[in-house]
């Protein structure tokens, strides 16, 4: 399993951007599928956005022309561009990785709040 590091998070008012990385302690990361989830209290953990090793990428509905999921092989790291947010977007947000196996970050919160 590869171990994986999320950062950016935090507080941010409706309409704001923040963007989310996550490390990855792997020397063959571009073999990976990496994503992003979320989950909000009480709800069920929900995929946010993925990006397979050949760079295609699929989104929830929900977060379409809002978000950006890319990532930098040089550095091992994954990354997610919000921009627009919205109250429901609040949510604890979770790094994935699968190659054969799947790998879960710790999560980061990320709060959108006037």
């Amino acid at each position: 399993q590869v171990q994986l590091v999320e950062s950016g998070g935090g507080l941010v008012q409706p309409g704001g951007s923040l963007r989310l990385s996550c490390a990855a302690s792997t020397r063959i990361f571009s073999f990976y599928d990496m994503g992003w989830y979320r989950q909000a209290p009480g709800n069920q953990r929900e995929l946010v956005a993925l990006i397979t090793g050949g760079e295609s990428t699929n989104y929830a509905d929900s977060v379409k022309g809002r978000f950006t999921i890319s990532r930098d092989n040089a550095k091992n790291t994954l990354y997610l561009q919000m921009n627009n947010l919205k109250p429901e977007d609040t949510a604890v947000y979770y790094c994935y990785a699968r190659w054969g196996l799947q790998s879960w970050g710790q999560g980061i919160q990320v709060t959108v709040s006037s």
